[in-house]
């Protein structure tokens, strides 16, 4: 046999990504991907900001408002004709207990626009009712509010001044 030495060229670039020997595996090294994936181009899905309230968040499917004190015996058809004046209701959810098959006192509804929810908000705060119960509201996300780092947070307590565990 002979002894063959092989140099290599110091300092070569290499573009990994178009080597075809090289087989990888896993999502994101698709060769068929276009360039308009989210994880190369930063082209995520974004939320238009708020503009009516300041505090209120969007979800994904629109605003979503959670209605409380729901008559126990009300039904779905009652609390959307009492939400249908302050615009089109995407989707109602009125909860059931499961024991004694009334609603639990709440209802979450999604409007497609945020003045719409605001409306209804504000009907509820002016004293909406409904089966003679006066319904309270308000957005189902919220955001955090800003703070300062380390403002308005209270101070880490030490391990040690925590409160024994119960004895077994």
């Amino acid at each position: 046999m002979s002894d063959v030495r092989y140099e290599s060229a110091p300092d070569v670039a290499m573009d990994v990504d178009d080597d075809p020997s090289v087989r990888r595996r896993g999502r994101g090294f698709d060769s068929g991907a276009s360039a308009n994936d989210g994880v190369r181009s930063s082209g995520f899905e974004r939320l238009a900001p708020a503009d009516l309230d300041e505090r209120a968040e969007r979800s994904v499917e629109g605003w979503v408002v959670v209605v409380t004190n729901v008559h126990s015996e009300a039904t779905e058809d009652d609390v959307l004709d009492a939400f249908l004046d302050f615009g089109k209701v995407k989707d109602l959810h009125l909860n059931l207990d499961r024991r004694t098959g009334y609603v639990k006192g709440y209802a979450l509804l999604k409007f497609e626009h945020q003045d719409e929810a605001s409306r209804a908000i504000e009907a509820c705060k002016n004293g909406l009712t409904l089966m003679e119960q006066q319904l309270d509201a308000d957005y189902a996300f919220v955001r955090a509010p800003l703070v300062a780092p380390g403002a308005g947070r209270p101070a880490r307590r030490d391990v040690r001044e925590r409160s024994p565990s119960p004895m077994r």
